[in-house]
Parts: C-alpha cells; sequence; structure tokens
C-alpha cells in the first residue's frame, strides 16, 4: 500500500498563495513536500488513478498546492510512457503563406482543440529536405498522427517518413496509395453548382472557361458544367467550352472569343480568370450582370467580394477541409468506400448575376 501522507501539518494551507522565488520550474518533489505527501501520491493524483486509495481531502490539498504553485507536468515524460502525445503535426507545402488557403490551417487548429489536441505546423514550400525533416520531428515528438497538405487540390506522393505514422492527406489524393485516406474539394459538385447559378437566373447559353493547366479541378469543373447543363435538359455545346491560363490575363485575353459564341452568362473556372473577363467585357461596351452575368470558382475575398459589381461564386472549402482531416485522423469521420472524402463546395449568390430578359 502507498503511504499516503508524509507531514499534514507542512501542506500548504488552500486558496493561500506560496511564493517561491525560483529559476527553474516547479518539480514533483517540491509539490510533494508543500502538500505533505509523497511524490508517488502526487503523481497518481496528477495521472487521475480512479483505482489509487487516496483520501479526498488529501487529492484536494495535492490539487491546490499544483495550482498555487503553478506546477505543469512532463508532457514529454507521458508521452514515453503512452507512446503518443497530444498534439497532431501538420506539414504543407505552402498552406501558410497562401490567404484563402491559409484557411485549412485554421479549421485543422479549431477541430483538433475542440478534441483536447494542440497542432505542430511546419510549412515546408516544397522543399523536400525541409519536408523530410519536419516529419522526422513530429514522429520524435509522438504526434498523434499528421495532415499532409497541398496548397492546391492535386495528386501527390506519399512520402517514405509519412507512412511511419497515422496520417491524412487534406487537398491532395494519391493515385499510387488508393488505401491512403484523403479528403479534398468535391469539384464536380462545385462546378454543377456555379453553372447552376446562372440556370436559375433563365440564361441558357452559358459559356465556361476552363483553365489549361491539367488539373482534377479542371476535369471535376467541367464535368460539374456539363451536368448542370444535361439536369436542365440543356444539350452540351462544345463550342462553348474554351480554355484560358487560369489568372486575370488569361480571362482578358478570352473575351474576344467569347464574344464570338453569341451566350447570355459565363462560368470562369476561377475568380481571378472572371476578375479579368470583367475587365474585357467593359471594354466592349458589355454590362454585367445586364448583357452578360459572370460566375466564378474559390471565393476569393479580396476579389470576389470587392468586384463591381460584386462576384457570384463558389467557395473552396479550406476551413472544412482541414477540420474533417483532424477528423478523419482521429476516426471520428471517414470517407466512403475507402475513396477520398468530397467536401462540397457552397454557391456565394452576389450580384454579378441577373434573371435574364429572355427567361
Amino acid at each position: 500500500m502507498i503511504s499516503q501522507e508524509k507531514n499534514p501539518g507542512n501542506a500548504a494551507t488552500p486558496g493561500v498563495p506560496v511564493k517561491i522565488d525560483r529559476a527553474h520550474p516547479v518539480t514533483l518533489r517540491e509539490v510533494a513536500e508543500a502538500a505533505g505527501v509523497s511524490t508517488a501520491t502526487v503523481s497518481l493524483v496528477i495521472n487521475k488513478k480512479k483505482n489509487a486509495r487516496i483520501a479526498d481531502e488529501t487529492r484536494q490539498r495535492v490539487n491546490d498546492t499544483i495550482r498555487q504553485l503553478g506546477y505543469r507536468p512532463n508532457a514529454m515524460a507521458k508521452n514515453l510512457v503512452s507512446g503518443t502525445s497530444k498534439f497532431i503535426g501538420l506539414v504543407a507545402d505552402g498552406v501558410a503563406t497562401t490567404p484563402f488557403a491559409g484557411q485549412i490551417i485554421h479549421g485543422a487548429q479549431d477541430e483538433a482543440w475542440k478534441h483536447g489536441y494542440a497542432l505542430l505546423i511546419a510549412n515546408t514550400e516544397g522543399n523536400l529536405d525541409l519536408e523530410k525533416d519536419a516529419i522526422a520531428m513530429m514522429l520524435e515528438y509522438k504526434v498523434r498522427g499528421i495532415l499532409y497538405s497541398t496548397w492546391f487540390h492535386r495528386p501527390t506522393d506519399v512520402p517514405s517518413t509519412l507512412r511511419e505514422s497515422d496520417f491524412v492527406l487534406v487537398n491532395c489524393f494519391s493515385p499510387d496509395s488508393p488505401s491512403a485516406r484523403a479528403v479534398v474539394p468535391d469539384e464536380a459538385q462545385g462546378g454543377q453548382s456555379a453553372t447552376d447559378i446562372l440556370l436559375r437566373g433563365g440564361h441558357r447559353r452559358i459559356a465556361f472557361i476552363n483553365t489549361t493547366t491539367p488539373a482534377p479541378a479542371k476535369d471535376g469543373r467541367l464535368a460539374g458544367y456539363r451536368a448542370a447543363l444535361e439536369a436542365a435538359g440543356i444539350p452540351f455545346d462544345p463550342t462553348l467550352v474554351l480554355e484560358a491560363y487560369p489568372d486575370q490575363e488569361g480571362g482578358y485575353g478570352a473575351t474576344a472569343e467569347l464574344l464570338k459564341r453569341d451566350v447570355s452568362a459565363v462560368y470562369c473556372y476561377n475568380d481571378r480568370m472572371a476578375m479579368g473577363l470583367y475587365d474585357g467585357l467593359r471594354e466592349n461596351g458589355l454590362s454585367i450582370p445586364d448583357d452578360i452575368a459572370v460566375v466564378g470558382f474559390d471565393n476569393q475575398e479580396v476579389i470576389a467580394a470587392h468586384l463591381r459589381p460584386p462576384l457570384s461564386t463558389v467557395s473552396l472549402p479550406h476551413y472544412e477541409l482541414g477540420a474533417a482531416g483532424v477528423r478523419m485522423l482521429l476516426g471520428l469521420e471517414a470517407a466512403p468506400d475507402g475513396a477520398a472524402l468530397k467536401i462540397e463546395c457552397p454557391a456565394v449568390e452576389r450580384a454579378s448575376v441577373a434573371v435574364h430578359s429572355a427567361a
């Protein structure tokens, strides 16, 4: 049987602060001496051992002393015993320096805190040596698992060191490792929602300016566009699909070809492209949305909400990607049938679309 108390008369008085001048953290032994109990008793109280035969008054006195002295348990020592920690790692190739993709960190951090975990973040900027070192450091800290994220939705290779831990791919997936858990945006659903905004405005001749860059988003957003037209009973017309570089200059440069198509509405691959299209349409004397309605994709707030008129678009769910990644890592959410979990891209309707006069 463990001796519960050494000398209660030397214990700290509950509610009375204990003043200690020190240049080092409070130790377990100092707590035991101040509370008048053994170090074993303090350890049992800290670790909340339910079967330990410790009187309620003694347990309360130890907890009061811990608070008064400001004692902090050695988390690393506990990690060595348990084999894991209350940390979740996040390794990203550029999320922290990309304004809208930084929401992945925000979502992961909020969800981690909700379940009693803290986030360890490494932003590698695509440096493979740094990435390897970051993962190794997180393994040394015995993280509960690692989120491996990219700043845009793409296929990726799973680093060999990542396989030494429980991991989830966020905003990316591995074609060579189909069993690797992943959470990605639902690009096809997003493309369908973007097109539906225009269909609800009464538009029937709707052009789509897609990107020239191969990516899951390119294929998914086109598939969503076609699905929306099919659901509305409108035949797909390949001549209404243009391609341009996915930035402002690309959208501006596509204007001349677009105006040859006799359309009343345009869905753009992203908001930056839509911003360039705004300039091109105005230079040709056309008004948005009266002459041509425009919808983007991404919901980059610095662009979409501040164009004139504000741009209707579809939001990339970066916050929810991070949060879902944590839930998946902790076993609270699973992907359907072993496939990547797809997160909905919600529509954000603004003033760039109005009811078409022919509707």
